[in-house]
């Protein structure tokens, strides 16, 4: 008896296993590679922002356009710039990459090389500039500040990086002009929210949105000299799961805005739901059609 279960379950892994790998084979093949313009896209706007973040260092100091961008962004409501911002969030890009994983899976596959590459530039800088933000510079009750007050470590900021990587993975793939206009849109309002809640400098988000786009473009180039994260079942199974656990985290913390609380649970019930149909439900049932029965 005990070797009957044992053999279905071995089969039954077998074939998930080939059920996956067929999966990625067509995911893979449904994305042959980023477009060459969307390549040139993430490096002009790498460059554009650290350019421009650089101009305002030099030629108005590290501080200069935060007051007019916080007090103009102070007449949109406060919920808006707080889910924007969550946008940064690691947690968040993880989340919301789960819903293309298997379909996409050598977009998934470049936002873990682009994010590593990420996380050497802003994790880097950050202790070694230890830039003081917002709230440790001016008075408060001058300027808008929503959510929690960080005080240290604010250059580059973090999160317009992730935004950067995230939105510009996106874009390197996007076969249409519309689509990288999109997304390059909403990862430029995501920086700007960080000034907007009060913690970041427009220095520290610019330098953020274009250390994020070029870690993106060099992600793409590892990704594509790299492919074996985009076939091996077992690597992507692990990164999954990853992915599912940090997610975890948003149902538990809200990062300090507590009105965007409700979203977050649902973005995180969504994905966990996503993953446990695309990876456990759905291919066991084909399984079974398939006449492999569990043991």
């Amino acid at each position: 008896m005990a070797d009957i279960r044992a053999g279905r379950l071995s089969a039954l892994w077998q074939r998930l296993a080939a059920d996956l790998h067929d999966a990625l084979q067509h995911g893979a093949a449904r994305d042959p590679g980023p477009s060459p313009a969307g390549e040139a896209w993430l490096t002009h706007a790498g460059l554009a922002a650290l350019v421009l973040g650089s101009g305002l260092a030099l030629l108005a100091g590290y501080h200069a356009g935060f007051m007019p961008l916080n007090t103009a962004a102070a007449m949109l409501p406060s919920t808006l710039w707080q889910a924007l911002t969550m946008l940064g969030d690691e947690r968040v890009a993880f989340a919301l990459s789960l819903f293309f994983a298997r379909r996409h899976p050598r977009v998934f596959w470049t936002l873990v090389c682009s994010a590593l590459v990420a996380i050497l530039y802003s994790r880097g800088l950050k202790p070694l500039v230890d830039a003081a933000r917002p709230p440790a510079v001016l008075p408060a009750g001058s300027f808008m500040l929503i959510g929690p007050g960080h005080r240290g470590e604010g250059f580059p900021s973090g999160h317009s990086v992730t935004a950067g990587v995230f939105f510009g993975v996106l874009i390197a793939y996007a076969r249409r002009l519309p689509w990288r206009l999109v997304f390059l849109f909403i990862a430029v309002l995501a920086g700007l929210s960080r000034i907007a809640v009060g913690v970041h400098w427009p220095v520290d988000v610019a330098f953020g949105l274009g250390g994020g786009f070029l870690a993106a473009w060099v992600g793409v180039r590892i990704a594509s000299r790299m492919p074996w994260g985009v076939y091996d079942g077992s690597v992507h199974l692990a990164l999954v799961t990853l992915a599912a656990i940090v997610t975890v985290g948003l149902w538990v913390d809200d990062g300090g805005y507590a009105a965007i609380a409700p979203g977050l649970k649902l973005l995180t019930a969504a994905a966990l739901t996503t993953v446990v149909l695309g990876y456990v439900v759905l291919p066991l049932r084909r399984c079974m059609r398939a006449g492999v029965s569990a043991p």
